[in-house]
């Protein structure tokens, strides 16, 4: 009992070290990218039709949207915490190039998931057409500034 024990605390130990390397700004953008991909998913679902449209949750997933839309961005992005810099992020070397352009792209989501929360929760219909902004959003900044998986 006394080996697991130390074998249990050993990878404990081990587990938070390699945790503590990633710095809180990544692991923070990280977090703010899982809540869009599940308020997404929750509105491409209701758009495909795959979920029962809600108009109280279609509304909720837009109003979030729009929250991590307005979390400001360069906080999130100090330098060296790219692809190249450490493990544990797909951010590409050439955001720090082009900060701007980066937050530019943001703005652009922002304006999106403001559009989507206009019509949310107006119907199922009303959802599909706003996914296509908010998606160009996301790909006119994964396509430049992303490394695939």
């Amino acid at each position: 009992m006394k080996k697991s024990f130390a074998t249990v605390a050993v990878l404990a130990t081990l587990a938070t070290t390699a945790m503590a390397e990633v710095p809180q700004a990544v692991k923070a953008r990280q977090g703010q990218f899982n809540i869009m991909a599940l308020n997404l998913g929750i509105l491409g679902g209701m758009a495909k039709g795959q979920v029962e449209y809600n108009a109280e949750a279609a509304q909720a997933a837009a109003d979030s949207l729009v929250a991590v839309s307005m979390i400001h961005q360069t906080a999130l992005w100090p330098e060296g915490t790219d692809a190249d810099s450490i493990e544990g992020t797909r951010a590409l070397p050439a955001i720090w190039a082009n900060i701007d352009d980066v937050v530019a792209k943001w703005g652009a989501f922002g304006e999106a998931a403001k559009a989507m929360q206009a019509a949310a929760g107006q119907g199922q219909d009303q959802i599909g057409p706003n996914m296509g902004a908010i998606g160009g959003s996301c790909k006119g900044c994964h396509d430049t500034y992303r490394a695939p998986q």
